[in-house]
């Protein structure tokens, strides 16, 4: 467990920032700067390269827990997992928890991150009220709201390094109970799923009980389920809370069970044992296999190794040629729609693409003012404040059918997004030209706030992360 409150520990942190603006200083300056990091969460190729990877590995952990304040200074490469173990012992969590336990909290707000608590706390870079952030110049700034340093504030959210790395952040925290009791409900059309999640976004209460946490699956048109979760400290009447770290697999339960209890913990890392439902495509939700399978590798990072070999070596794609089958389209992203278009969006989908089940997640920014001159308050993700978004997210392949090619069913959800007034996540493929990237991700405010910061370009634009694979 992260220490907590430790005085030496604030120390120990100044100590690895000296030591990393030397090591920082010893790199190569004609050389791309990447951090030496052992897992990841992106679904974008990258182009290999032999520059050597910054090590961050000294910014874990917790540096500081402000019980009376709720708020806790926090290592950038501290993952959530760490995060939780060190937190909820104390009775306390971030105000959003992605739903993957290897995502860091310095990923989650420089790449975006989204859980079911977003639809009243928005998105986990809003309950950040200060930054340690390494620039381009080598140079470690505190980045607040206001003051010298608050455009870099605002520009960090989506900028996945571009602008710089979060070495600290000093985030707000919520009060947790024991467990989170759940309610399962089904909504046999799309139409009457979307006025259910804007019933509950306006009360935040269904069928006269509140709503703490608000997400779903859409399992096909005719077939949508809510998850209502809501914070208690008893078993509401069920013998003990239920377990989905072994054998059980918790996106079928919704399916099955109307009411259900599982703890504060087992609630947060829900998806991760199954990588919400992508463990199938490893054969892990066959029951002989998962009978077979460690539990200590029912994980979503497991399961990301495992394609991540598969994208260096290619052998299933190999084999797939040799008996002549049909090659595969990766089709991994998460899309924000503003509510009233969801239903539309949705319909497209699911007779265009073919993947099922879906996942939604109902978003609403919390910060309710406009950004400087008016603009959105973090223009690299341009999201309106008052305005309602489901973050629809897809994670399978499709088939390259004959006379098509590779891309083409990204690009046809890119262009339906973008028609629907919706955003796309960028921690995988994307395939916009570069004047349209410009306008869709806030470039009028990206490019001064880079030119300061990244002089000399020792870190990748967005745009070449993000389109170019660089």
């Amino acid at each position: 467990m992260a220490a907590i409150a430790n005085p030496g520990r604030v120390a120990e942190h100044e100590r690895a920032l000296a030591r990393l603006t030397k090591a920082y200083a010893g790199l190569p300056t004609d050389r791309p700067v990447r951090l030496a990091k052992a897992t990841s969460n992106l679904f974008r190729p990258r182009t290999p390269t032999d520059s050597p990877g910054l090590d961050v590995s000294d910014f874990s952990g917790v540096i500081d827990l402000d019980a009376q304040r709720g708020r806790a200074r926090v290592a950038g490469m501290t993952t959530y997992e760490d995060l939780i173990d060190a937190l909820l012992p104390h009775g306390w969590m971030p105000l959003v928890v992605p739903q993957l336990k290897t995502i860091t909290i310095g990923g989650a707000v420089s790449g975006l991150g989204i859980e079911a608590s977003s639809f009243r706390s928005g998105l986990p870079h809003e309950s950040v009220l200060e930054m340690e952030i390494l620039t381009g110049s080598g140079e470690v700034v505190t980045a607040r709201p206001d003051g010298e340093h608050a455009e870099l504030f605002g520009t960090f959210p989506n900028s996945y390094g571009s602008l710089g790395y979060a070495l600290s952040l000093t985030i707000e925290l919520e009060r947790t109970h024991r467990y989170v009791v759940l309610r399962h409900v089904r909504f046999g059309s799309l139409a009457e799923l979307v006025a259910a999640i804007e019933e509950v976004m306006s009360s935040r209460r269904w069928e006269e009980e509140d709503v703490d946490f608000l997400d779903g699956v859409v399992f096909g048109g005719t077939e949508a389920w809510l998850c209502l979760g809501r914070w208690t400290d008893d078993l509401q009447g069920q013998a003990h809370p239920s377990d989905y770290t072994g054998q059980q697999i918790y996106y079928r339960s919704i399916q099955h069970r109307r009411r259900d209890v599982l703890t504060a913990r087992d609630y947060l890392w829900r998806w991760d044992t199954d990588w919400f439902w992508c463990s199938r495509a490893f054969g892990a939700q066959q029951p002989r296999v998962r009978r077979l399978w460690p539990q200590r590798w029912l994980r979503s990072d497991v399961y990301w190794r495992i394609v991540a070999f598969e994208d260096r070596h290619g052998v299933l794609a190999a084999i797939d040629r040799v008996r002549r089958r049909p090659g595969w389209e990766r089709v991994v992203q998460d899309v924000e729609i503003p509510l009233d278009r969801t239903a539309e969006f949705l319909h497209w989908f699911l007779r265009e693409i073919p993947i099922e089940p879906l996942w939604l997640c109902p978003v609403r920014l919390r910060t309710n003012t406009s950004g400087p001159g008016g603009g959105a308050p973090w223009p690299l993700y341009p999201m309106q404040p008052g305005e309602r978004y489901v973050n629809v997210g897809f994670w399978s392949a499709v088939p390259i059918e004959p006379g098509r090619r590779a891309g083409d069913a990204n690009r046809a959800i890119e262009a339906q997004v973008d028609r629907f007034g919706g955003h796309k996540g960028l921690y995988s493929e994307s395939f916009y030209d570069e004047a349209t990237f410009h306008d869709r991700y806030g470039g009028a405010a990206y490019d001064p706030v880079k030119e300061r910061y990244d002089p000399a370009g020792r870190f990748p634009t967005l745009y070449d992360k993000a389109v170019r694979a660089r």
